[in-house]
């Protein structure tokens, strides 16, 4: 153990989160009006919008369970309940790649709708693009993990090794060793996934926590052009 496995696997990880929370309570504070995700349809209404957000969002919910279930439930409560090794890792390949890469794929429609458009990128901030650059990055190297690493016969186990780490880090008994022996990739995954909740209260991701439940199924925001020859009517009426 170095100096610099505490920096990455015991300071990042509690800076990140620390700008993570109280980042998001002073925004919420001093910035409601800012607290959402700005919608662009208005601006360019198009199949790269309708597919792109329908298979990212349905990505990143199988996405953010499957990473509940593999690191915050320790891998004994799976021997409990009867779930093999075999019977884990056959579902999070299949099931976890294909929620990656629908994530992977409607990331990337999304992407190149926004760097395509003219008017898209005159009303993008900076951090619109930052964020987009960093989730592109953990959703990369998360689904290379997954189908990559695992599938040509990987043999690191992450649930025995990220788990028991990251639940360290949540109960304030860090296990730094555990992540210092880790494969590069997983390494670069996390640390990504670090940066992005450092930046996550700056940015529109703050919409996720004001989230209906119905949000998946409903209708988009629909915009109806005026007819000009009613328009004038209507200004000559008033």
């Amino acid at each position: 153990m170095t100096a610099f496995d505490y920096f990455l696997w015991v300071l990042i990880p509690y800076l990140s989160l620390t700008i993570f929370v109280v980042g998001h309570i002073h925004r919420y504070n001093y910035d409601q009006y800012g607290w959402g995700a700005k919608s662009s349809e208005f601006l360019q209404k198009d199949n790269l919008l309708k597919w792109g957000s329908i298979l990212f969002h349905y990505g990143v919910i199988f996405v953010f369970f499957g990473h509940v279930a593999g690191v915050l439930i320790p891998k004994g409560f799976y021997d409990v309940i009867g779930v093999s090794e075999h019977m884990y890792h056959f579902g999070a390949l299949w099931f976890g790649g294909a929620a990656g890469l629908a994530m992977v794929i409607g990331g990337a429609l999304l992407t190149i709708r926004r760097v395509n458009s003219t008017r898209l990128k005159k009303q993008s901030s900076v951090m619109d693009v930052v964020v987009l650059l960093i989730l592109g990055l953990v959703t990369v190297i998360g689904f290379s993990n997954t189908v990559g690493y695992t599938a040509s016969g990987g043999t690191f186990d992450y649930r025995a090794v990220i788990g028991p780490w990251f639940r360290g880090i949540l109960t304030f008994r860090p296990y730094p060793e555990l992540m210092a022996a880790a494969p590069l990739g997983f390494q670069l995954h996390i640390l990504a996934a670090f940066v992005l909740f450092a930046v996550w209260p700056y940015t529109r991701l703050v919409h996720v926590w004001s989230l209906p439940l119905e949000y998946l199924s409903r209708k988009y925001i629909v915009y109806r052009k005026m007819n000009p020859k009613k328009a004038v009517k209507y200004e000559e009426r008033n």
